[in-house]
């Protein structure tokens, strides 16, 4: 097939573009049910640690009694006594989604995998070719079972960008097919709640209550200078041009943020230093991925989420990059201590939910200055050194001493890398 990428992102609304989203329905579940056929029309949960981990992923039937993402596997027992828990194997998740993206490319050469279980397919360019975009949807839904796995099922939206598409496949689960397009996205967001659309979160939902948005129909209707005042920033336009058909999320270029989140169980809430070494190995697991993508960031932030759904961030803009793990978390842990000694507040408490670290603003290492005598050179040298060895003998082969005190603490955090990394 002849190379017809040409579609980037572009604030011209285009109600004519025709974007497929495919979102694959509970993927990790569904490979651990594609490769053992014995789990297969069971609720299983894929889990970093049997007794009481993480459920990183539900299938299907686990769903159907009330399982969900973020629970622990105790909470999970309590709704589905039955359900198997099961270890996860990154490397077949990966082989399904190249796969499928092989599949998804035998009909456009303009697919952007968006995460490891979706994907998104510009096909502006190839209407002529494919005149009904429902029999090509199901055409490649039965590709998917044929060519990569006969359990695996997803669901598809078709609209005219990718942010409509997407919120198009969350309408019909599993094995859904939904459009939107103009003559029916007034009825479909009137449906809707705000923070039925994806990004849109309880805080961000409330700025809009507050200036009388009340609904996604009314924010499509709202003029992208206003949007930009409630939203305090040029998020504000992204979001107009989101619900009125230009296209601001195709095209992603490279990394412009790193994040590492964790949903902690009672145990670990409970426990401050348990908390403070979850903190480490969140900055450390950083430090890996900026260390493998030759990144330093001159931004570095934490955000955290309690049970009663408020939540805390800060950010920090550095005056000297940085990709040390450990010095992430010392200059976050200063911030948060400074900010829990204005305010008089405690941010680890027992009842915290999730703790996240964020780095972003990226520079390459090769444009990393340095001053004559400064003792970072030799620092910043010796992690490289230290990870070359690890990617050449293996990881347990030399280890920070940091990283013995994370080993048991990260043993059930599940990480896959992002998805640019399959097509490096």
């Amino acid at each position: 097939m002849n190379s017809l990428v040409q579609f980037k992102n572009n604030i011209v609304p285009n109600p004519k573009a025709v974007v497929l989203f495919i979102d694959m329905n509970s993927f990790f579940a569904s490979c651990e049910q594609q490769e053992n056929p014995m789990l297969r029309g069971k609720p299983i949960g894929v889990c970093g640690n049997h007794s009481n981990g993480v459920i990183i992923a539900p299938s299907i039937e686990a769903k159907l009694y009330g399982v969900k993402t973020g629970m622990r596997m105790p909470e999970a027992r309590m709704l589905c006594p039955h359900i198997i828990s099961v270890e996860p194997k990154s490397a077949i998740y990966r082989k399904f989604h190249i796969g499928i993206m092989n599949v998804l490319r035998s009909y456009s050469d303009d697919v952007i995998p968006k995460s490891i279980d979706e994907a998104v397919v510009n096909l502006t360019s190839y209407k002529l070719v494919y005149p009904d975009m429902d029999k090509l949807a199901n055409q490649i839904k039965k590709d998917i079972k044929e060519k990569v796995g006969d359990w695996l099922q997803c669901s598809i939206g078709i609209a005219p960008n990718t942010f409509l598409a997407k919120l198009a496949t969350d309408m019909q689960k599993p094995n859904g097919l939904v459009h939107i397009n103009a003559q029916n996205i007034d009825e479909v967001l009137r449906k809707i709640e705000l923070t039925d659309l994806p990004g849109i979160a309880e805080r961000s939902a409330s700025k809009l209550r507050r200036a009388g948005i009340k609904t996604p129909y009314e924010m499509r209707h709202t003029s992208p200078q206003v949007l930009k005042k409630i939203m305090g920033g040029v998020i504000g336009y992204y979001w107009h041009y989101r619900l009125n058909f230009a296209e601001v999320d195709f095209y992603s270029n490279g990394y412009k943020s790193m994040s590492a989140v964790r949903t902690l169980s009672q145990q670990q809430r409970n426990n401050p230093k348990e908390l403070q070494d979850i903190f480490l190995s969140l900055c450390m697991k950083l430090e890996t991925r900026m260390v493998k993508h030759h990144f330093f960031c001159k931004t570095i932030g934490f955000t955290c989420s309690y049970q009663n759904h408020t939540g805390w961030d800060t950010h920090i803009n550095m005056t000297r990059p940085l990709q040390d793990g450990t010095d992430i978390y010392k200059f976050l842990s200063q911030k948060i201590m400074d900010a829990e000694r204005e305010r008089n507040f405690t941010l680890f408490t027992p009842e915290l939910r999730t703790i996240g670290v964020l780095v972003n603003h990226f520079i390459t290492d090769k444009n990393i200055q340095y001053e004559l005598f400064d003792n970072n050179i030799k620092r910043d040298f010796l992690r490289k050194t230290v990870y070359d060895i690890k990617d050449k003998f293996g990881s347990a082969k030399i280890i920070k001493a940091v990283e013995m005190r994370e080993k048991d603490i990260v043993r059930d955090i599940i990480g896959f890398g992002s998805v640019k990394d399959m097509y490096n």
